[in-house]
């Protein structure tokens, strides 16, 4: 019943001419087909981090955004993004799994930028509102934040600002790991978030560790994580020494997570690992880590890495 209001409150206001009209309309290749985008889009609603990302990098500032995962904002490297180039804040429009539509309907898009994930009966709703791009489903990969970044430029009409803004990305890379050959720093990393509940190590194939890789680490820990993808199942005290490596990044998403590392690290198990003893533990924000990507989310994450091992 609710959708269905929904949908005749759509309707109305497609009747009443209240939404951007297509003027001058391209056509995108999409997830759920070929969708037409206007060529100028003013008012663009990102459902997605990588998606507020990709648009912030390619030099627009969304109306509307969901919120970082564990958190109630956008994440903090965007806040300091917006912040440090005086741009407006988002509206939130909902979170991570759940989209306010009514929210999304309010800011009146001529855009909405999703992520792959979105599911079709939602995609059926906000694509009355404005066209919608999804990007196709692609295996857990490091690099798949360069292809949804590429699509969410030209849906943006910005294809050479995202080409940059990667271009950057991977000058800065190929500096940091001639910089850190030279430097002998060791290389077995492993990335670990700190969950209320204990440590999981996260996969090769999430952008940060991607970038770990590409700088010249090695990533451990696939055979915890296994079938799983994305994460290990969380690690037991008594099971720390499997994350004992040279480097150890240690992220937490929450207050709780934090609260349960800070007391961790008053045990004996924690501080009988060499990577804490060698003083190479670094705490890392878990949203941007874990959870953000695109081209800003890359810079920021090879801020963290070169203050590590390049200081």
């Amino acid at each position: 019943m609710r959708h269905t209001l929904l949908q005749r409150g759509l309707l109305g206001m497609l009747m009443g001419g209240l939404l951007v009209g297509t003027a001058q309309a391209r056509t995108l290749e999409t997830a759920y087909g070929n969708v037409e985008v206007v060529d100028h889009p003013e008012r663009v609603v990102t459902l997605y981090e990588g998606a507020l990302d990709a648009a912030l990098a390619a030099g627009v500032t969304p109306v509307g955004a969901v919120t970082t995962r564990g958190g109630d904002n956008v994440a903090e490297y965007v806040t300091d993004y917006l912040s440090a180039n005086e741009l407006e804040h988002p509206e939130i429009v909902g979170v991570v799994r759940e989209i306010n539509i009514e929210a999304v309907l309010a800011q009146q898009p001529d855009l909405i930028l999703a992520a792959a994930q979105l599911p079709e009966e939602q995609y059926q709703l906000l694509s009355q509102i404005a066209p919608t791009v999804v990007p196709h489903t692609q295996p857990l990969a490091a690099d798949n934040w360069e292809a949804e970044a590429r699509l969410f430029g030209q849906a943006l009409n910005q294809e050479e600002a995202i080409d940059e803004a990667i271009s950057a990305v991977d000058q800065r890379v190929d500096a940091m790991s001639d910089a850190v050959a030279d430097a002998d720093v060791g290389i077995n990393a492993y990335l670990v978030r700190w969950m209320p509940g204990g440590p999981m190590v996260m996969s090769e194939n999430l952008i940060a560790t991607g970038l770990l890789e590409r700088v010249g680490l090695d990533v451990q820990g696939g055979e915890l994580i296994g079938e799983r993808g994305v994460h290990s199942d969380v690690l037991s005290l008594e099971n720390l020494s499997q994350v004992d490596g040279d480097w150890l990044f240690l992220a937490t998403l929450n207050d709780d997570g934090q609260a349960a590392l800070d007391s961790a690290k008053q045990s004996p198990a924690f501080n009988r690992l060499n990577v804490v003893q060698n003083e190479r533990v670094v705490p890392v924000n878990g949203q941007l880590w874990s959870s953000a990507n695109g081209p800003l989310a890359a810079q920021a994450i090879l801020d963290d890495i070169e203050n590590a091992l390049l200081p």
